[in-house]
């Protein structure tokens, strides 16, 4: 019948051991003596010789210039809340923490650290600046971990890794070598997006696009019937064309194929090239190309062999001799446009052309693509390893309307750029010979040596080494007892926008390294935390928030019931202050209600009485409660934290503190058998709502689980089991016994009657099974036994039953006529002014749809407020 659960728990003589609660929740008072006891005792340590079922989650890595914002808030609620119950269910659960080098960031972290020294990293030299961010780690960096522990992480913290430690630095080495002579690692001059501001390529997926407004200019290549007419946006870039492109088939161009035209504003002359790239119906159908500053014009070159001229240097600076070199590529832009002007070459112009164009996500400056040497993967084996590990079921997409978009990336995936013209990083694991030789070396082998070697100078893209994470954190390569025992992962919690960035490279990483052998089982993506409007959270919109605020403000709790109460799978999660704030009162009824439970002898002690000798109101939440622990394990299993922390918020609140506790208000006062049983049942309830809560509200359901049961921590306890214990006829009855007292209690409201006020009474229960909850029924509704004189005012029938009050000499009749119908009168006036607009067909014509649905609104409320005043008005008892 019971919740199936163990309390076989050692008493505790540390911490909120005495029966005793203080009268009010602080969170601040217990929070990080709480936290420091788990740690202390090694709660969420991981043991790899156990021979328990495992359970694994790593962490996403937060960099190491970071600190704790709503979104890690947000995930790191949802792993904890995993993690937690997989550790009381049994099992040897590991969350493995770990912080990311953050390459970019980190190295102008410290870059700007010395221009206020008014130096640079090459005033230090490599190996100097290289140290000096080592020591910038030490003394400032991974200042999140602090916070993680504010919130409440139940992470191995013994077991907490770094991507640039050695153990990982080991990893990166042998999977970089590993891929270099199985052909997978190749360099390559290409094109790829350069950052002139961090000074480095960037990945096409750290590649932020967003409209600007920027020029369109139409100029005249060639002389005579020669002449082509083309279009640009970077009109700088002309400097560089090699050639002019139209489609085979375009009868307007067929003469020109073949021929060479006079490029304006140099001393060349470029050739006329047929591609099918061409699309002949946008534009005047001709296109330059400048196949060093652009991805198409680029594969358009290596088809018809033409030379890549690069016009600019690193920082965006023309290098091309005569009259712009020099100039900024914006300046340039501005020089070349009037020069062309004034050569009588400019067909069109049009300011502004709003267009995409990419920008860096670090420092947000304009992109150039650039022709460059770098270091690629070569991804097509690997990327369908990794869709094939999601087609044919060996990991599962939650939820699974994300898969197509997986597949729509892995399926397309191009070759992945993974070198960074920065300092800190993985170095490349190169030498390059003074003949031209090259050699990759692992992490147990000597690079060359002698005159002329030198190791490359790029480092590795920092999403390499993330992407080993799911087993370089466990010892790979070596073959540790750790990686047997945690890999594969269970489960991979991430935000949907890190399915490019870090899921597929996992996957692919993980498939290759391992052999075949899958990173993680179930890969559940969350969405992003928005304002309460659902407005992108950012500075710039001034609407950014500190969770370490609210945390101080309200609690760490209540900011961890607030996000996973938003968290629907894959779904952008809004979040204001007024939700956190009601989950802080959330937590002040938990509190409350045990408080009271207590004072009136709650107990887990001794064995539940059977069925037979329990009330309807016992049966009822027992049955009750062994449903949400089902339901609860349903939605756990499912990834479904908002449906969890509802269903556990509208039980714990509803049915267990304003019903059950409520109703057993009278069994205590009555004393004797009776109220030992609910006290019994009572204690079980709560032991088991704790239970369920605390993956979510860790710190409060400890203080009051451990307070109530004597135990050592709810941390370790077993997870409660669905008995299987139903009963249909208590729910039915207190169904009905609920109804009747909403049903009177919303009659009382319109009435204007106190909720303390008493009214006599008369109660038919006849033929219903409610006779036994009389006293409650009076209790809880205020109503004094009828009495001499008692003459019923107001009938209710409801539930089977019926209810006569006696309201004469409780109101004032006439006064509350006269206030309803003067509220009735101002529902009427506004039904008809609502009446009015919506018949208007002139204002409806012209009312923006917000505004009619708004009048809309107002005239249904106003109908339902006309329908409500005439029937309290009709239950008046005579003046």
């Amino acid at each position: 019948m019971a919740v199936v659960t163990d309390n076989t728990q050692r008493p505790d003589s540390g911490l909120n051991s005495a029966p005793e609660l203080p009268t009010q929740y602080a969170p601040a008072e217990v929070e990080g003596t709480l936290y420091e006891r788990w740690v202390e005792r090694g709660y969420f340590e991981a043991d790899a010789k156990s021979d328990k079922p495992a359970y694994t989650i790593v962490i996403p890595p937060p960099n190491v210039t970071g600190s704790l914002h709503l979104g890690h808030a947000f995930e790191h609620t949802l792993i904890d809340a995993l993690t937690r119950r997989k550790r009381m269910q049994g099992y040897e659960t590991l969350w493995q923490p770990g912080m990311d080098h953050a390459g970019i960031a980190t190295q102008n972290v410290v870059e700007r650290e010395l221009a206020k020294e008014g130096k640079s990293r090459h005033d230090l030299g490599r190996e100097a600046f290289v140290e000096r961010v080592w020591q910038w780690k030490a003394e400032s960096g991974g200042q999140i971990a602090g916070q993680m522990r504010r919130l409440g992480n139940g992470v191995a913290w013994s077991r907490d890794r770094f991507t640039m430690d050695e153990g990982l630095s080991r990893a990166v080495q042998t999977v970089f070598k590993k891929m270099f002579d199985d052909g997978l690692i190749y360099r390559a001059e290409r094109i790829i997006n350069w950052c002139p501001r961090c000074l480095t390529a960037i990945s096409d997926i750290e590649v932020d696009y967003q409209d600007d407004d920027g020029e369109l200019v139409s100029l005249k290549y060639g002389e005579g019937d020669d002449t082509v007419v083309v279009a640009t946006t970077r009109a700088e870039t002309m400097l560089g064309d090699t050639a002019v492109a139209v489609h085979p088939n375009d009868e307007r161009y067929k003469h020109l194929v073949g021929r060479r035209i006079k490029l304006p504003l140099t001393n060349r002359t470029i050739p006329v090239v047929a591609d099918t790239h061409v699309d002949p119906e946008f534009g005047t159908g001709a296109v330059k190309v400048t196949p060093a500053h652009d991805p198409n014009d680029f594969a358009i070159g290596q088809r018809h062999g033409l030379e890549a001229l690069t016009v600019m240097d690193e920082r965006g600076v023309i290098t091309v001799h005569g009259p712009f070199e020099g100039l900024d590529r914006f300046e340039a832009r501005s020089a070349i446009v009037a020069a062309l002007r004034a050569d009588g070459r400019i067909v069109a112009e049009k300011r502004p052309y709003v267009h995409s164009v990419g920008h860096c996500s670090r420092c947000k400056t304009t992109l150039e693509p650039r022709l460059s040497l770098q270091w690629w993967v070569k991804v097509e084996t690997l990327a369908k390893a990794a869709g094939d590990a999601v087609r044919d079921g060996r990991v599962d997409i939650h939820p699974a309307d994300l898969s197509q978009r997986y597949f729509d990336w892995v399926d397309n995936l191009n070759d992945w750029c993974i070198s960074r013209q920065l300092w800190w990083g993985h170095r490349i694991p190169v030498w390059h010979g003074p003949n031209g030789e090259t050699v990759c070396v692992g992490p147990d082998e000597q690079p060359p040596s002698g005159e002329g070697w030198e190791q490359d100078t790029d480092v590795l893209d920092t999403w390499f080494s993330s992407g080993l994470w799911p087993f370089s954190t466990l010892g790979w390569p070596e073959k540790t007892a750790d990686l047997a025992k945690f890999y594969p992962n269970s489960a991979m919690v991430t935000g949907y926008d890190l399915m490019f960035f870090w899921v597929a490279r996992m996957m692919m990483f993980g498939l290759y390294a391992m052999d075949g052998e899958i990173p993680f089982h179930t890969i559940a993506f969350h969405g992003m935390v928005r304002d309460e409007h659902g407005k992108k959270m950012s500075k710039s919109f001034g609407n950014t928030v500190n969770p370490l605020d609210w945390m101080d403000k309200y609690g760490s709790d209540a900011l961890r019931f607030t996000l996973a109460r938003g968290a629907n799978p894959g779904t952008d999660v809004p979040i204001g202050e007024d939700w956190v704030q009601a989950s802080r009162n959330f937590a002040n009824k938990i509190w409350n209600a045990t408080r009271f439970a207590m004072m009136n002898g709650a107990t887990i002690e001794g064995e539940l009485p059977p069925a037979e000798q329990l009330s309807a109101t016992d049966r009822w939440i027992l049955s009750r409660l062994n449903t949400v622990v089902a339901e609860a394990d349903a939605y756990y299993d499912d990834y479904q934290f908002a449906k969890l922390a509802d269903a556990l918020y509208h039980f714990a609140w509803d049915e267990v503190f304003d019903w059950y506790v409520e109703l057993s208000k009278t069994t205590f006062m009555a004393g004797g058998d009776a109220a030992k049983v609910s006290a019994r049942v009572l204690g079980e309830v709560l032991d088991v709502t704790l239970k369920l809560l605390h993956p979510i509200v860790p710190f409060v359901t400890e203080t009051l689980w451990t307070t109530l049961t004597g135990r050592e921590s709810v941390v370790i306890a077993d997870w409660p089991a669905d008995s299987g214990f139903r009963d249909a006829a208590a729910e039915t009855e207190i169904e009905s016994l609920q109804q009747v007292i909403t049903e009177v209690r919303r009659f009382r409201s319109d009435q204007g009657l106190q909720p303390g006020q008493k009214v006599p009474a008369r109660l038919d229960l006849s033929g219903t099974q409610l006779a036994a909850h009389e006293a409650a029924i009076r209790q809880l509704l205020r109503l004094q036994p009828e009495g001499d004189g008692f003459s019923a005012t107001a009938t209710l029938p409801v539930a089977g039953a019926t209810v006569a009050l006696d309201l004469s000499g409780t109101i004032d009749v006439a006064a509350e006529r006269k206030r309803l119908a003067k509220d009735l009168a101002a529902a009427e006036k506004e039904k008809a002014q609502a009446e009015a607009k919506l018949g208007n067909e002139a204002f409806l014509a012209k009312a923006p749809d917000n505004v009619v649905e708004k009048i809309r609104t107002r005239l249904t409320k106003a109908e339902e407020d006309i329908v409500r005043l005439q029937n309290q008005i009709n239950n008046l008892p005579p003046a």
